[in-house]
């Protein structure tokens, strides 16, 4: 026999942390912050979420890590239709709860970093999320060569934020920023205070847009050879391209092959893998297949 759903006020306000704290102790519930479980309280940054999504009626958003349902709801409001994704078997039921008035609004009771994006129910055009911290990066990245959505809206932590805002020279610039960047151009929402969150969580946050590019960087079967080279280039950051390129994705070079190649690039193969842009990445991938390999 199904347990008995708690009766939830039709007016809570979820972005609150008297809200969040009743809807919690409504379900039995407990947050485990140790797994990164850190609910949004603030309407002010709820709302500027909301607005960078910049969302209409025929939308579809895909919202990773639904918790208690405040960013679903709110999203469910603009008229656009909302699959929120939650791996948490405990706040499942929570989000059916708080949802069940919306029929626009699908959950998802699964895994976000191996959910087959084709089994969802609709095609998503947008995605936004306060992300898992743990897994913000490399989630970000698969989204993104998944093509899903031709914008996102996500919160992360503010040093991965600055990673992907970061431009070439800066500490913050690396792989990541390249592997981001490659795909859509990033800009700043808002710097999310810790206080925005209960139970407040031991580091700052940040809402950052992507915008995908209308037009790529580089044809989609080229960007892995791009991703290649810049992956080469940061596993050694202190390293000039001369000696950091020796070996790229299992390939082996001599240091005049190296040379050649940053040559024909127009590319000083003094200069280190930071300093290099998006674009000057993907010219040395365009020519790297008539470089010479070390025999």
């Amino acid at each position: 026999m199904r347990a008995a759903v708690p009766a939830l006020p039709p007016d809570l306000d979820l972005a609150s942390r008297a809200g969040a704290v009743a809807v919690l102790r409504a379900f039995g519930v407990q947050l485990r912050p140790a797994r990164g479980q850190h609910l949004l309280v603030s309407r002010h940054i709820l709302d500027r979420i909301v607005a960078a999504a910049a969302l209409e009626p025929g939308d579809v958003v895909l919202e990773i890590g639904g918790g208690i349902g405040t960013l679903t709801q709110a999203l469910a409001r603009t008229g656009a239709r909302v699959i929120t994704v939650e791996v948490d078997p405990r706040l499942v039921p929570v989000l059916r709860a708080v949802c069940g008035r919306e029929p626009r609004v699908h959950v998802v009771h699964g895994d976000a970093m191996t959910l087959p994006w084709t089994a969802l129910p609709w095609t998503p055009t947008a995605v936004v999320a306060n992300l898992p911290y743990a897994i913000a990066s490399p989630l970000l990245v698969r989204l993104l060569e998944a093509g899903t959505g031709r914008r996102l809206v996500v919160m992360v932590q503010e040093e991965v934020a600055d990673r992907l805002l970061a431009a070439p020279g800066t500490p913050a610039y690396g792989l990541l920023t390249v592997l981001v960047q490659l795909y859509a151009r990033p800009t700043l929402v808002v710097r999310v205070p810790r206080t925005a969150f209960y139970p407040m969580p031991q580091v700052r946050s940040a809402v950052v847009r992507l915008d995908v590019h209308a037009r790529p960087v580089r044809p989609p079967d080229r960007l892995p050879e791009v991703v290649a080279v810049a992956r080469a280039a940061f596993a050694q950051r202190r390293k000039m391209l001369r000696a950091a390129l020796r070996e790229v994705g299992g390939r082996r070079l001599d240091a005049a092959a190296v040379v050649a190649w940053c040559a024909r690039a127009g590319i000083d193969p003094r200069r280190r893998g930071e300093t290099l842009s998006v674009e000057e990445f993907a010219r040395l991938a365009d020519v790297r297949e008539d470089v010479r390999e070390r025999e």
